[in-house]
């Protein structure tokens, strides 16, 4: 896939070209090739490629659907780095960082064009069909990235608060539907029919969910080193996370207390803000100086603290995981009946990660069971047994579990 990825950036403008290089990790800020940065996980070209295979297709056709997915998901990541005001991504400077606001920008606008114009130019006949579907995704993952950012400034508890199935459609539209779209334009451009193609879209968003929740995770008490983003990142920007969200349904005096420390340092726009954005830093105009009292544990900040503060976000954490945010059983998102599904032996993830996983796998058909014929149910329909082991096996190798989760 890198070939065809770099045959398409470079039809760019030779400035956009080097910042998308740089964003995909082939390049530092002057251009120069970094053989030993992170280029991501190519989970959704991976996807597509394999959605060919699984329905008998030579993986070769979905290249274009894999050149635009991925070229789509860089500019998304580009412009959300820009809208959440974050640094760092991948260990080193996000782009707006290292060229600028304006800059990057028309970087991810370039992306963007280049994704659908990557994919308009397939040969054959499914690339109108395909074009469409790239299309509807776009409005989606737009849709998503809009309700994240209104969510930041609803309250935390009280009839404002974010419910579970608000926070399910968002994961969904945000993150789940280019998982589903790499799939199903895979299967798309390999002629499968209607029901299959629907049927891995389906897979892929309710996969899409299960990484949300997991980046929700690594974005409260993942590893910088590991995750390539700040310690406590998304509760500084107040981001509506199912950890929060979990811990905050619970009736226990740590959830009570954190309901009362989140209320303190205020909301986006509210009393104790933080600003937002690239230009928004501690200490800069809207932040409130303070030093949090975290002895006790009932403790709160002191007046005027804020969850900029590494204290008092720290604080925080250890209200969300006490309160049982770190290891919710349902991940808000029960099966049919009711009881969330035991987590699968799998090593190095937690019961939350893997309660959610096996959930929304199980709601997309994943799990499926292997027929008489040499194929694989799935979603309802029937996939060749050699690609449906592939896709699958993919998943988990690349997917839930790791750094990046939801990006």
């Amino acid at each position: 896939m890198r070939p065809a990825l770099a045959r398409a950036v470079r039809r760019l403008h030779p400035w956009t070209g080097e910042m998308a290089a740089f964003s995909l990790g082939w390049a530092d800020v002057d251009g120069t090739p970094e053989p030993g940065a992170s280029e991501g996980k190519g989970v959704r070209q991976a996807l597509a490629v394999l959605g060919a295979e699984a329905v008998g297709a030579d993986g070769r056709v979905a290249v274009a659907g894999a050149v635009a997915v991925e070229l789509v998901h860089a500019f998304s990541l580009l412009h959300d780095d820009i809208m959440d005001g974050d640094a760092v991504r991948r260990q080193r400077a996000t782009v707006w960082k290292a060229y600028g606001t304006g800059p990057a920008v028309l970087a991810g606008d370039a992306l963007f064009a280049l994704a659908v114009q990557s994919l308009a130019e397939a040969p054959g006949r499914h690339t109108g069909p395909a074009v469409r579907r790239l299309g509807d995704t776009l409005n989606d993952l737009v849709r998503g990235q809009a309700e994240d950012l209104c969510f930041e400034g609803r309250p935390w508890t009280g009839p404002g608060a974010v419910p579970p199935d608000a926070y399910r459609a968002m994961a969904e539209h945000k993150t789940g539907s280019l998982l589903g779209c790499a799939a199903a334009l895979g299967a798309l451009l390999g002629g499968a029919p209607d029901t299959t193609v629907a049927a891995l879209d389906r897979a892929g968003r309710h996969l899409g969910v299960a990484f949300q929740a997991v980046d929700d995770l690594l974005g409260v008490w993942g590893d910088p080193a590991v995750t390539g983003k700040p310690v406590h990142s998304d509760l500084r920007r107040r981001k509506k996370t199912y950890p929060v969200l979990a811990a905050l349904a619970a009736d226990t005096p740590a959830a009570r207390e954190l309901a009362a420390l989140l209320d303190a340092t205020g909301t986006p726009g509210g009393p104790g803000a933080a600003p937002a954005g690239p230009g928004a830093a501690p200490g800069g105009p809207g932040a409130l100086p303070g030093t949090p009292a975290v002895t006790g544990s009932a403790a709160l900040p002191a007046p005027g603290a804020t969850l900029d503060d590494p204290a008092t976000a720290a604080h925080a954490a250890s209200l969300v995981e006490r309160a049982g945010g770190r290891a919710a059983p349902r991940v808000g998102f029960p099966d049919a009946q009711g009881t969330p599904p035991a987590p699968p032996p799998v090593r190095g993830a937690s019961p939350c990660t893997w309660r959610a996983a096996q959930a929304e796998g199980a709601r997309g058909g994943a799990r499926g069971v292997w027929s008489g014929r040499g194929g694989r149910r799935f979603g309802g329909v029937e996939l060749r047994r050699a690609g449906a082991a592939r896709l699958l096996s993919a998943i988990g190798r690349r997917g839930v579990g790791h750094g990046e989760a939801g990006k």
